[in-house]
C-alpha cells in the first residue's frame, strides 16, 4: 500500500466518525436518510357505508369517481363520471354523518344526497353526450371547482381542466394541454402512436391546500396526473414494469395558467392477471409537495387497492421528454412509499376512485375519506371508507 494513503487512514477514519456524531447530535439517524424524505402517517379504518342505489332529481347517482371537501360549509362535492349516457356531466352534493358518541368507536353512520349540480359550458349549455368524463374534482376558495376530464379517444375527445362555478356549474376557464397528451384526430383510436390511452387520461386532481382563504389572484397550485402512460410512453404488452404516469404541475393566477412542471410516477408492477391498473387519485397532503396517491387495480379475483406517501422533491421535471419507454436513466421519479394496503383490511373492496381530507374528528385527529365508482352496474357499489390520519406513531 502507498504509505501516504496509508498515513490518510486514521485522519478519514476521524472525519468519517465526527460526521456521524454531527447527525446524531442533529437527531439524523444514519441510513434512514430516505425515510426523511416522507411524513410520519398513519391510517386507522374506522368504518365504511355503502350509499344504496338512487336517484336523485331523475339522475342517477353513481359513477362517483372523485371527492373533494368543502370545510367552510362541512359537505362534500363528488363528480360522477357519467358520459352523459343517464344524464349530462354533473356532481353532488353530499353531507356525511359520524357517528361521535364517545362511548363507541367513530364511524360513517351515513351519507345524504343533498343536492346535484349540472356542468355548462361558457353559454350556460349543458355538454353533449360523450363529450366529457369527468373523474377528478377539487374545490377552491373562490367558490368554484377543478374538474378534470380524462378525455374520450374513440370520439376524438382530448382531455380538459377545467374550473367552474360551485353553485351554476358554468365553466369560468379550461387550462391549457401540452400537445403531448392531446388525442391526434388524424388517426383511428387504435392506429394512435400519441396522448392519452382510452379510459387512462387525467383520472386524479389536487389542489394545493390552502391555510387562509387567498386573496383574488393570489397563486393556486393545482396538479393532475394520468391515470397509466401516454401512447409513446408505453411499455410492450408483455412488459413486467408498472406504468409510467405523467403528472402535472400548474400554477393559477390572475394571468394565463401555466404548466411549470412536470414529473414521472411509477406504478408498481400489475398483480398477476390483472385486467386494468391504474393511478386513481391524488391528494396534497402540505405545501412541500407531499401526497397520497390511490393505485387500484382489477384483477379475477377482485380489486386491489393500495396507498401510498409520494414526494416530488428532487423529482425531474419531464416536461422536455418525449418518450419514457425503455430504461429512464437520469430521470428521478417522484418518491414513494407503502402508506397501507386496503387489501390486509379483511373487508370487500371495490372500485375505489376518489380520495379526500374531511372534516376533523371529534378527538380531533384528521378524517380522510375514499369513494368508490360502481360504474352504474348492479353487481357493482358505491362505497365510502373512513379512515383517520395520524401525523406521528
Amino acid at each position: 500500500m502507498n504509505r501516504s494513503k496509508f498515513r490518510l487512514l486514521p485522519r478519514l477514519l476521524g472525519i468519517a466518525i465526527a460526521f456521524l456524531i454531527f447527525l446524531t447530535s442533529c437527531g439524523i439517524q444514519p441510513g434512514v436518510a430516505r425515510d426523511r424524505v416522507f411524513l410520519d402517517l398513519s391510517l386507522d379504518f374506522l368504518g365504511e357505508y355503502q350509499l344504496p342505489k338512487m336517484k336523485f332529481k331523475d339522475t342517477p347517482v353513481g359513477g362517483l369517481s372523485g371527492l373533494t371537501y368543502d370545510r367552510q360549509q362541512n359537505r362534500f362535492y363528488a363528480i360522477s363520471d357519467d358520459r352523459g349516457t343517464f344524464a349530462p356531466a354533473r356532481f353532488y352534493t353530499l353531507k356525511l354523518i359520524l357517528n361521535d358518541d364517545s362511548d363507541r368507536q367513530i364511524s360513517l353512520q351515513k351519507v345524504e344526497v343533498e343536492d346535484v349540480t349540472f356542468l355548462t359550458d361558457e353559454q350556460g349549455k349543458t355538454y353533449p353526450k360523450g363529450t366529457l368524463d369527468t373523474e377528478g374534482i377539487a374545490i377552491t376558495p373562490q367558490k368554484s371547482v377543478f374538474i378534470a376530464s380524462e378525455g374520450i379517444p374513440p370520439n376524438g375527445v382530448s382531455p380538459v381542466v377545467g374550473e367552474f362555478d360551485l353553485e351554476t356549474g358554468r365553466l369560468r376557464q379550461t387550462l391549457p394541454i401540452p400537445e403531448r397528451y392531446l388525442v391526434d384526430a388524424t388517426k383511428s383510436n387504435k392506429d394512435a402512436t400519441t396522448g392519452i390511452q382510452n379510459n387512462l387520461g387525467f383520472e386524479s386532481l389536487t389542489l394545493s391546500p390552502f391555510g387562509t382563504i387567498p386573496a383574488k389572484g393570489e397563486a393556486i397550485r393545482l396538479f393532475t396526473a394520468t391515470e397509466s402512460s401516454l401512447m409513446q410512453d408505453k411499455e410492450p404488452a408483455n412488459s413486467s414494469q408498472g406504468a409510467k404516469c405523467r403528472l402535472l404541475h400548474y400554477l393559477i393566477t390572475d394571468g394565463p395558467p401555466l404548466v411549470i412542471a412536470e414529473h414521472l410516477y411509477q406504478m408498481e408492477p400489475p398483480p398477476s392477471a390483472a385486467l386494468k391498473d391504474g393511478l386513481a387519485e391524488l391528494l396534497a397532503v402540505d405545501t412541500g409537495g407531499h401526497f397520497l396517491t390511490l393505485e387500484r387495480s382489477l384483477s379475477l379475483l377482485g380489486f386491489s387497492v393500495r396507498i401510498y406517501q409520494a414526494a416530488t422533491g428532487g423529482a425531474t421535471d419531464i416536461s422536455r421528454v418525449p418518450s419514457l419507454k425503455g430504461e429512464v436513466s437520469g430521470i428521478n421519479p417522484v418518491k414513494k412509499k407503502l402508506l397501507l394496503n386496503l387489501d390486509e383490511l379483511g373487508v370487500a373492496l371495490a372500485n375505489f376512485e376518489g380520495m379526500t381530507f374531511g372534516p376533523r374528528l371529534p378527538d380531533g385527529s384528521q378524517s380522510l375519506l375514499l369513494v368508490s365508482d360502481d360504474n352504474f352496474q348492479p353487481e357493482q357499489v358505491t362505497k365510502f371508507f373512513l379512515f383517520r390520519l395520524k401525523n406521528g406513531r
